[in-house]
């Protein structure tokens, strides 16, 4: 069995001091890993970053994170990610790591994603410069992601992101930004890297469940959508005889 707590967008500032720390009393007794889904901050500025290390170095269990498009946007992606880094992060970008839990492995792919949009109503590499240059982020983020998990040697593969891969979970946001919420590039890359499961952020007015075309389960773990420091997942067989038959059931919040 693997338990997984799962939260994205806490959007640290400043004064956020133990907003998170605060609920890791008996973490370690409910739960074996904690997935950081994007948008750890509101502007990505070191100070920001700052008072969440100092509350994540209080974590009793192993750190997995990506960062968000609110983590980006005062460019200094490398210092923050060092920091996080420092207190024993593991920070993911079209990279993976394999952790050993309860004699399981358990390989998780992270990437931060992008948009782009679904099936249907979606961008097109096709015109002018600059939306060739959107669609060729968005198609080479996917791709990557699903590089790494085809290449994971694991038990159990889970896909880390902030951007969406499936419209269902964005259900609740306004429709005409959904291609600024997640593309279905994702999903493909989810589908074909044979990922257990996925867990995303970015989405506030979302909901926390749906799938990917092939099946794949999917959890908007955005703390305005879970309402809660994190919610925890247990991850298990469904039988000895079809080890790659896996569920993700929700345990607590």
């Amino acid at each position: 069995m693997i338990r997984i707590a799962a939260v994205g967008d806490l959007h640290y500032d400043r004064r956020s001091h133990n907003r998170i720390s605060e609920h890791f009393g008996g973490l370690d007794t409910k739960a074996d890993i904690l997935l950081l889904a994007g948008d750890l901050t509101q502007t990505g500025h070191p100070e920001e970053m700052q008072v969440l290390a100092d509350d994540l170095q209080k974590c009793p269990i192993p750190i997995v994170a990506v960062l968000g498009n609110h983590d980006y946007h005062v460019d200094q992606v490398e210092t923050v990610t060092r920091m996080l880094e420092a207190v024993g992060v593991i920070v993911l970008e079209q990279s993976s790591t394999v952790l050993d839990v309860a004699g399981q492995k358990v390989g998780i792919a992270g990437a931060k994603g992008f948009g782009g949009g679904f099936v249907g109503a979606c961008g097109s590499d096709f015109g002018e410069p600059e939306m060739k240059v959107f669609m060729r982020h968005s198609k080479a983020q996917a791709r990557k992601l699903e590089n790494c998990l085809k290449e994971m040697k694991a038990d159990y593969k889970i896909a880390l992101l902030h951007y969406s891969p499936t419209a269902q979970t964005l259900s609740g946001e306004k429709k005409e930004i959904f291609p600024f919420l997640g593309c279905y590039f994702l999903a493909e890359a989810v589908d074909y890297g044979q990922a257990d499961i996925v867990f995303h952020g970015h989405a506030h007015a979302g909901v926390e469940k749906g799938e990917t075309p092939g099946g794949t389960p999917v959890r908007n773990v955005a703390q305005p959508v879970i309402r809660h420091a994190f919610n925890i997942y247990m991850l298990e067989s469904k039988s000895k005889q079809s080890e790659n038959k896996k569920e993700f059931l929700q345990l607590e919040s």
